[in-house]
């Protein structure tokens, strides 16, 4: 005689191995969809993060034509800012306005001209040359006005 007939069956506890795939699943479709969206987000971070250094660069060179009476030479770049420049113009007055000049979220220098072509004869240039490193395509960041 059975004396335990008339209790029920406990199944046992835990996940089905359908389950855990299941669910592994998921979680890789939405990592993926964020992965993805974080990439423009990463780029649009690059982006700003250059506009930010030129417009640096712009105040720093602002306070050093006050001091030196002129801006940089193109061949004396943004360097300029960081070491006494050693070739002419030679400013009357230096002092450094920064401690280094890091490259561009990309990598790449920056660039710098003076007298600026596409800001006025007045003005320096001052620009990235964006993802891709090539001056002139219209991923390139700078202080200029945009068309």
């Amino acid at each position: 005689m059975k004396l335990h007939s008339h209790l029920p069956r406990r199944r046992a506890r835990g996940f089905t191995l359908v389950e855990i795939v299941l669910v592994l699943a998921i979680i890789a479709l939405l990592l993926g969809v964020a992965v993805k969206g974080l990439t423009g987000v990463l780029d649009t971070g690059k982006d700003v993060r250059a506009r930010a250094d030129i417009d640096a660069f712009g105040s720093a060179l602002i306070t050093y034509q006050s001091v030196a009476l002129r801006y940089p030479s193109t061949e004396q770049g943004l360097k300029a800012l960081v070491d006494k420049p050693t070739t002419a113009p030679q400013p009357r007055q230096w002092r450094r306005m920064m401690e280094e000049i890091k490259p561009d979220p990309w990598g790449n220098d920056y660039y710098y001209v003076f007298p600026g072509k596409k800001n006025g004869l007045s003005k320096p240039d001052i620009g990235s040359r964006g993802p891709d490193g090539i001056e002139g395509n219209e991923d390139d960041v700078g202080n200029w006005p945009v068309k």
